[in-house]
């Protein structure tokens, strides 16, 4: 699946082929239940043939591939009906009832993870490994009667016969019956409370048990590896197996992810159309719940929509939107159903994005530093098949550097490169670009009453020409008397800013107008001036605006 969303397809008709593997799987419950019950029993198949091409897959391994390629079969008699991508999936599911045959008579049902200590082999499946086996059963035996026959021999009622790694088989008896040992005990070891012998009896079959221990394990493990080898030559069946299988998975997953997120199948063609109806973000809708995610409409062509503009305030969802675009175009050619009321997705050769604000410290680079590399690479390699996400490119730096790069970027893209593009900016300045062919403006609608502000997080054609900087402050709670202060300032700036200046920063409300020249102008008496006196207060007026102007000259590079 990570493959599929890291290369997704760029023909129609291997799309088409995987969106009708996946709506078989959404029309079907049962089969789609039943194939997803399946793969859980499988595992890490791809992992397993790993171990087992570099020879390090033991007992436990060869019995989970068993059941991996048991599941497999399984699989396969369910899609035995199938027909397109799921039948050729269902070819590829090799046959390796062989495989399976053999470990299932041969590996004991609950082997150890070393293959030294014996335990590997089933029981019935070698005539030597059953015998070996025999003589290590018959040995408990034996110590149990020699240790009953020693006690009544030498009238020591504590005398024990065990047996330890180091020392082999042994006759404990406690120091306080010392004087009892018979002369033919050969002393092997002492402890605090008691020594250890032997007798060439013991010494005999200690040498016999052994052996036999010894030729066991050594015969185990030979018949061990004669079965993974017979595994490992058919490693070719099974890793094939194992990419089909991976593919029923991908596409399984896909299904439950329509089926439960109410996705549609896209219509997907080489029209260059890229045409959403109440498309929704895949991510986000899922944390808000059903309902809780409002849905947009998306249209960009070849044609008269090419490049979006979109205007708005922060947090009224710009980044939300273009990322739902992009994740939709992405599901789509990847063969998924997309989370919308209907679409129709022109292929596309790549997507670009350009979001969010980050830096590069070790490499030198600045937060708008790497925004223009970043554009670089986006304006060297789109085509016009390409869609391209860019988000607030410029604000990393001036008002003026940001809003005219931002300009001579989307006159770029919308005269040179001519891809499907969305561009989100507080420069609205920008939106006059709508002059340009395949320009159009998109804004998100906003409530406005007297208690502040709402938003709808409806994208709507349209500029904005508020920016609610304050409003949205208020609203991730900034304390109140740095509210005001900014109001304040903002004022104070919008004063500056001169008549028939556009100013980016609008305030909901504004605030009245305190200018000394404008106080003067309203307190006028047209009626009741002489024109000597008009000239005189003209006069006036005229020396405080030469005030201003070297404050609003200095004042340039600000908002």
């Amino acid at each position: 699946l990570r493959e599929w969303f890291e290369q997704p397809l760029l023909s129609p008709q291997a799309i088409e082929a995987r969106l009708e593997a996946v709506a078989a799987l959404v029309a079907d419950e049962e089969l789609r239940e039943a194939v997803r019950a399946g793969l859980k029993k499988i595992g890490d198949l791809e992992r397993l043939a790993g171990k087992l091409a570099y020879g390090m897959a033991n007992a436990r391994d060869l019995l989970a591939l068993k059941e991996a390629l048991q599941a497999a079969a399984e699989l396969r008699n369910r899609l035995a009906a199938a027909e397109g991508l799921l039948g050729q999936i269902r070819e590829r599911l090799a046959d390796l009832t062989d495989v399976v045959a053999l470990i299932e008579r041969a590996i004991a049902p609950e082997p150890p993870a070393v293959l030294n200590e014996g335990g590997l082999i089933r029981e019935g499946y070698d005539e030597t490994v059953d015998r070996l086996r025999a003589v290590q059963r018959d040995a408990r035996s034996f110590i149990a009667e020699l240790e009953v026959k020693e006690r009544e021999r030498t009238g020591i009622k504590s005398l024990k016969v065990g047996y330890n790694r180091v020392f082999g088989y042994y006759i404990e008896v406690t120091k306080a019956n010392l004087s009892l040992v018979p002369s033919d005990y050969q002393r092997r070891q002492t402890l605090t409370t008691a020594e250890r012998f032997v007798t060439p009896e013991l010494k005999e079959y200690e040498e016999m048990v052994l052996g036999a221990e010894e030729k066991l394990n050594q015969r185990e493990y030979e018949l061990f590896c004669a079965v993974r080898e017979v595994a490992v030559a058919a490693l070719d069946r099974i890793l094939r197996t194992a990419r089909a299988l991976g593919e029923l998975d991908a596409l399984q997953s896909l299904a439950v992810a329509a089926v439960r997120g109410n996705y549609v199948r896209p219509q997907v063609n080489n029209s260059g159309a890229i045409i959403i109806r109440e498309g929704r973000h895949p991510v986000v809708e899922r944390f808000l719940g059903p309902g809780g995610f409002v849905p947009n409409d998306t249209h960009l062509d070849d044609a008269g929509r090419r490049v979006a503009i979109i205007t708005g305030p922060n947090m009224a969802g710009k980044s939300t939107y273009m990322r739902q675009v992009a994740l939709i175009v992405l599901l789509a050619q990847v063969g998924s159903f997309v989370p919308a009321a209907a679409a129709t997705i022109g292929v596309v050769d790549r997507i670009f994005t350009r979001i969010g604000a980050a830096d590069n410290l070790v490499g030198g680079q600045s937060t708008f530093m790497l925004e223009m590399s970043e554009c670089r690479t986006i304006l060297t390699n789109a085509t016009r098949r390409s869609l391209v996400i860019m988000d607030e490119v410029g604000r990393g730096t001036s008002t003026y550097d940001g809003m005219s790069i931002a300009r001579a970027i989307i006159e770029y893209i919308a005269t040179r490169i001519g891809a499907k593009t969305l561009f989100s900016t507080h420069y609205h300045e920008l939106t006059d670009l709508d002059r340009l062919s395949g320009v159009f403006n998109l804004t998100v609608a906003v409530q406005e009453d007297p208690r502040g502000i709402a938003f709808l997080y409806r994208v709507v054609p349209g500029k904005a020409d508020k920016s609610y900087g304050v409003q949205v402050a208020a609203l991730a709670g900034l304390p109140p008397p740095l509210l005001v202060r900014a109001r304040e300032i903002l004022a104070e700036l919008e004063a500056r800013s001169g008549v028939g200046r556009r100013v980016v920063q609008l305030e909901i409300f504004p605030q009245p107008e305190n200018h000394p020249v404008v106080e003067r102008l309203a307190a006028l008496d047209i009626d009741n001036l002489t024109p000597l006196q008009a000239l005189n207060i003209l006069a006036e007026l005229k020396e405080a605006v030469d005030k201003v102007k070297p404050s609003r000259r200095g004042k340039r590079g600000g908002r």
